[in-house]
């Protein structure tokens, strides 16, 4: 392999930095990091010892297997926001409400920080929405939309409509628009109303 066809080291990085991107943005990623950061502390407080000099202090309650429950259920919610994201917000309902319900059964919400953790990490998952793809480039001059009644001719079995219409030769209606007067299109003449008989 010559130095030519070697790849460079800040290619390959980039290209996996642009790979991580494009997954993240597929997903409620912050959603789901927060959440599963929540369910760190909310789980290792009940049974975590705090030593200071001689004196061992513990935070251990009559629920820890519930901190214990609740904090495990938390991180899978969070890998479910990443892994699953059609069911975000299932998974966003449900660590909002282990959230709230750490209050009471794991010292506070793991002393608050998980507490809040997960309501904003369930309320990320709840209201993210996957974004619209970009809209391919096909020609310089191209407009964004289609102009006229029916974006779509194949509905209606007629026709591509034209997207950048030529003005009348003369006449009421030379501008692109609709005329000022009667309301008719200057492409075929029409006001858009049905004729009756």
């Amino acid at each position: 392999m010559s130095a030519e066809q070697r790849p460079e080291p800040n290619d390959t990085r980039g290209g996996k930095r642009q790979a991580f991107r494009e997954w993240r943005g597929q997903r409620p990623f912050w959603g789901g990091l927060l959440t599963i950061l929540a369910g760190v502390p909310i789980m290792y407080l009940p049974y975590a010892n705090l030593t200071i000099g001689s004196l061992t202090v513990r935070m251990a309650t009559t629920a820890g297997a519930g901190s214990l429950i609740i904090g495990v259920l938390l991180v899978v919610l969070g890998l479910t926001m990443w892994f699953q994201p059609a069911s975000r917000v299932f998974a966003g309902v449900a660590a909002i409400l282990l959230a709230l319900v750490s209050i009471v059964v794991s010292n506070f919400g793991g002393l608050v920080v998980g507490f809040l953790m997960g309501l904003i990490g369930g309320a990320l998952s709840v209201s993210w929405a996957p974004g619209r793809p970009a809209q391919s480039e096909e020609g310089p001059g191209e407009p964004d939309r289609v102009v006229g009644p029916s974006p779509t001719p194949e509905r209606r079995g007629g026709t591509p409509l034209a997207t950048n219409p030529a003005p009348a030769a003369g006449g009421p209606g030379l501008g692109n628009g609709l005329d000022n007067l009667s309301g008719t299109s200057p492409t075929n003449g029409t006001n858009g109303r049905h004729r009756a008989g």
